[in-house]
């Protein structure tokens, strides 16, 4: 006897984000009835809570805009940085359907619009196809009220809350970092406090970054009749003949039976939120705790395509990056690394990669090190009171004291001198010292001769132009110092599920499962081990739930029956 159903939809898309967005927009454009469930009672995901960062080669915002790129010289680059490690026809088929996705976006909804971040460069833009002006997107900013009741439904973080009325870009974000330093930093403040003003008088509630690409996805959705089940927990898929035909779901405290007569695409994210995940799959030290990634990434998803046959890669790696730990959340190190005077130590007080590196790449390093016998986990990031006088740190002000309760939380520790730093962290002073002193006169010739702090221009984009010659090295030595504890955080896991070209989930012998697409962190990453660019995450989550979305139209069978593949759409 068959299962009884109690909805039947032609495709259930599980997760809110940017990838099950994008996925169920474009398999409603070709006519599929199309439902979407979320398992938090909030929609966007990690996406709402990202710097919205969309990193597509060649995308139509950019060609309008005039920037030399093609797919040719995107192939290179990803060649050269991704390696062997993910298989050729998937990131042919990334590259070839990555401009197709904005163009559908832009050109089939009302609401979901980009631009460009001017300069923002690719993360290894000295490799082959690499671009120092960079292929990143971000949302345009919108106004929330445009959501309705669905404004209170938007996935949002306390710790990432603006002032009220302050909405700012990624463009305006790096400018900010100078607000004491340049004339181009002052006239973005001015801007964003003159906009903040306008703003509050005219009751909007501006939204930008990762929420701004939430809410228009949302917008869309709402548009095309797209409904989205909120408080509805994937927990398990329906097989029937080999094929998955559906899931079973929790809803209102009910059990119910899904039916997807056309495909199961899972884009819910991935496990780091889950703590016994981490811990099989990943290398000590390791923490739920640590992560950016929205509380609702649990891995359920992943954990449902592996009890339907599917295979897993890439399950020890993340999206990682320097992290502070703040209570139950961590704060990302992003511009702060890269500013002059900062250093970064491990537990002997020495340096041991370049504080400006992309993040991924950091942690790849604390790991490494931490693995010789030699603790790098926690590192510290030390700041001296020239750095405060110059510059913000995450959203405390230049010349403005942390917190009280940084101060009370041990977020920030603050020392008078290099004595009590090297005490208070447990590190030999004279290596401290020795590190220090070494550090400063790389600072005075401009040339980091152990590890190129500032040699790249994706170190120099955070850093600060009015330091010369090199934007990235200042002398470090006035006190007070400060000190933060930094562990290997990330803004989310990067293995999961493996696909195919089409985003099909795949057995551990390369054959499809019928019926079950993955898209986003609840996939094995198309980028492999590496991060080519500022919304490498966000990027591929579209592509392929777009591309899910096609061959799911395309295919002319449901789910169980013999297939043919599709081709990769390109337009």
């Amino acid at each position: 006897m068959g299962e009884r159903w109690n909805h039947e939809v032609d495709v259930l898309v599980v997760g809110s984000g940017a990838g099950g967005m994008t996925a169920a927009l474009a398999a409603r454009h070709h006519g599929l009835d199309t439902l979407v469930i979320e398992k938090l009672s909030t929609f966007g995901g990690s996406s709402a809570l990202s710097g919205g960062g969309v990193w597509i080669p060649n995308n139509p915002v950019n060609v309008r805009a005039g920037v030399p790129d093609s797919i040719e010289k995107a192939r290179t680059y990803l060649k050269s940085v991704v390696g062997d490690r993910v298989p050729e026809a998937r990131i042919e088929a990334f590259l070839q359907a990555g401009p197709a996705t904005i163009d559908f976006l832009e050109r089939h909804t009302r609401h979901v619009r980009f631009m460009r971040v001017p300069g923002y460069s690719d993360y290894h833009p000295e490799e082959p196809g690499g671009d120092p002006n960079g292929r990143t997107l971000e949302p345009v900013p919108i106004d929330a009220r445009l959501l309705g009741e669905e404004a209170d439904r938007l996935n949002k973080s306390n710790l990432m809350a603006p002032p009220g009325g302050m909405w700012i870009t990624q463009s305006d974000y790096r400018r900010l970092t100078h607000v004491m330093r340049t004339w181009q930093g002052r006239r973005t403040a001015l801007k964003v406090g003159v906009r903040t003003f306008v703003t509050r008088a005219m009751g909007r509630k501006m939204l930008s970054l990762g929420a701004a690409g939430a809410a228009r996805m949302r917008l869309a959705l709402r548009d095309a009749g797209i409904p989205v089940w909120l408080d509805t927990p994937l927990r398990e898929l329906i097989v029937e003949n080999g094929a998955v035909v559906g899931a079973r779901v929790e809803r209102n405290g009910e059990s119910l039976a899904v039916r997807a007569r056309r495909g199961v695409l899972l884009a819910a994210g991935g496990f780091e939120r889950n703590e016994e995940m981490r811990r099989k799959w990943q290398k000590e030290p390791i923490n739920g705790t640590w992560t950016s990634g929205s509380e609702g990434n649990t891995g359920d998803a992943i954990q449902a395509g592996m009890a339907v046959g599917a295979a897993v890669d890439l399950m020890d790696d993340a999206w990682w990056g320097p992290s502070i730990e703040a209570g139950p959340a961590s704060i990302f190190i992003l511009a702060e690394r890269s500013l002059p005077g900062a250093i970064i130590v491990n537990s002997e007080g020495r340096r041991y990669f370049n504080e400006a590196a992309p993040y991924v790449n950091f942690v790849h390093a604390m790991y490494r090190g931490h693995e010789s016998g030699v603790g790098h986990i926690p590192s510290f990031l030390l700041i001296d009171g020239l750095y405060r006088s110059r510059y913000p740190f995450f959203s405390v002000p230049p010349r403005k004291s942390f917190p009280r309760s940084w101060v009370k939380y041990g977020i920030v520790h603050i020392h008078e001198s290099l004595e009590e730093v090297a005490a208070d962290i447990g590190v030999p002073i004279e290596n401290l010292r020795q590190t220090v002193d070494r550090y400063n006169g790389f600072a005075a010739t401009g040339r980091d001769l152990d590890f190129g702090k500032g040699d790249s221009a994706y170190d120099r984009y955070y850093g600060d132009p009015s330091i010369k010659p090199n934007p990235c090295l200042a002398p470090f030595g006035e006190p007070p110092f400060y000190s933060f504890r930094l562990v290997p955080g990330d803004l989310g896991t990067k293995g999961g599920l493996v696909c195919d070209e089409h985003s099909r989930v795949l057995r551990a012998d390369g054959s499809p499962i019928a019926g079950l697409y993955a898209t986003g962190n609840t996939s094995a990453s198309v980028m492999g081990n590496e991060y080519p660019g500022a919304g490498g995450t966000l990027g591929p989550a579209m592509v392929f739930g777009y591309i899910a979305a096609r061959h799911i139209a395309d295919s002319q069978v449901t789910p169980g029956a013999p297939t043919q593949d599709a081709p990769t759409p390109v337009a």
